[in-house]
């Protein structure tokens, strides 16, 4: 058993369901002491957050990553149980066997074994791991992130080990992720008996054209890296429930997903502009996910793609699809960041599971990653 498949299996084996820990930073802190790396954990509203560093000098290149894991579903459904690491066909089955406990598995024994033949490298290495991925995300990331900046600690390179390959090992690296904004719109009209059209203020015809202009409207035109913004309604919830009554009020939830080409500030903006033209009685309350982030082909993605053609031959592509991440957090201090890690396609499914033959390279690419940056 390999020194990335073992550990892999240890923190498979903890049930670590958001946002419980269930002692996995633990068990890196334990192998990474050995290093000579310094801990800090911050603790907040139940969610354990480590931040480790080895080093002062620059430049710091990350790791990051979450310790957390979706709910099993029904355990029933699963061929082995989800807690209890399991080779069969070739694959590592358990729950976060690709979401993402191989990925800080080969965090720790790349940085063991890039040490052991660099070490007197420059710069210095650091791990960002939250239990907070999953969840709502309040607590995690973004509470150490906001440590760090009062620290007044810059990041240089940092990679998110989220499962971002496709088909193959190698085959994609996310540079970057569109921005999540939500919106709740409330209508107000005149609720009454449907038989007295005039006496009522229907709010799902009032709002009609809007909606007709909004989802007509182009946002932006994306850019080289992002497809263009997209609006699109998730739920419309409006009536009593009985066939003869016009209800008083229609609430509408939204999001745009919008790239680099957009602010949050400029969609606000043009939503509303949009809503007043049509003369509505409206409330809108706004919620934003995290902003855009984009780091383009530079010094952090040549090391990668790099490392990634030396161990496997494979040509990757850089991709900003998919919905949010930590890394929308961690861009705020660092000045590179993008997510590399094995392939997604089992992720938060009923027998999550990573390809066996996929552990060494992993960690390899990483590996040589350090080695490109660090020496």
């Amino acid at each position: 058993m390999t020194d990335t498949l073992q550990l892999a299996k240890a923190l498979i084996a903890r049930p670590s369901l958001t946002p419980d820990d269930a002692g996995c930073q633990s068990l890196l802190q334990d192998r990474l002491a050995t290093l000579g790396f310094e801990f800090h954990t911050l603790v907040s509203n139940g969610v354990t957050n480590l931040w480790a560093r080895r080093g002062n000098n620059a430049p710091l290149v990350c790791f990051a990553g979450h310790t957390d894991v979706v709910p099993t579903g029904p355990l029933d459904a699963w061929h082995s149980a989800p807690f209890e690491p399991t080779e069969r066909n070739g694959n590592l089955y358990g729950r976060g066997a690709s979401d993402m406990k191989s990925s800080l598995a080969a965090f720790v024994v790349a940085i063991e074994h890039f040490m052991t033949n660099h070490p007197a490298h420059r710069g210095s290495i650091a791990l960002l791991i939250t239990s907070d991925e999953e969840g709502v995300a309040s607590d995690g990331t973004v509470k150490v992130v906001e440590w760090l900046s009062e620290q007044q600690i810059q990041i240089d390179h940092c990679i998110v080990g989220e499962p971002t390959c496709v088909a193959a090992l190698g085959d994609t690296i996310k540079n970057g992720r569109r921005g999540s904004l939500s919106g709740r719109l409330t209508i107000q009209g005149v609720q009454g008996h449907i038989a007295y059209p005039h006496l009522v203020k229907n709010p799902i015809h009032l709002v009609a054209p809007a909606i007709a202009e909004l989802s007509a409207t182009e946002w932006d035109k994306g850019n080289e890296y992002f497809p263009p913004t997209s609006w699109q309604i998730s739920n419309i919830h409006g009536g009593t429930g009985a066939t003869n009554v016009v209800p008083g009020t229609v609430i509408i939830d939204f999001n745009f997903r919008h790239a680099t080409a957009s602010s949050k500030e400029s969609l606000m903006q043009k939503v509303h502009a949009i809503l007043d033209r049509h003369q509505l009685n409206y409330q809108l309350d706004w919620q934003n996910s995290g902003d855009p982030y984009l780091t383009p082909a530079g010094t952090l993605v040549h090391a990668i793609r790099k490392a990634i053609h030396t161990v496997t031959g494979i040509d990757t592509e850089l991709s900003t699809s998919g919905g949010t991440s930590d890394g929308r957090f961690i861009s705020r201090i660092a000045h590179q960041v993008i997510e590399f890690g094995p392939i997604n396609a089992s992720i938060h499914k009923i027998d999550e599971h990573i390809p066996l033959a996929d552990l060494e390279p992993l960690q390899r690419i990483y590996q040589l990653t350090l080695q490109e940056l660090l020496t």
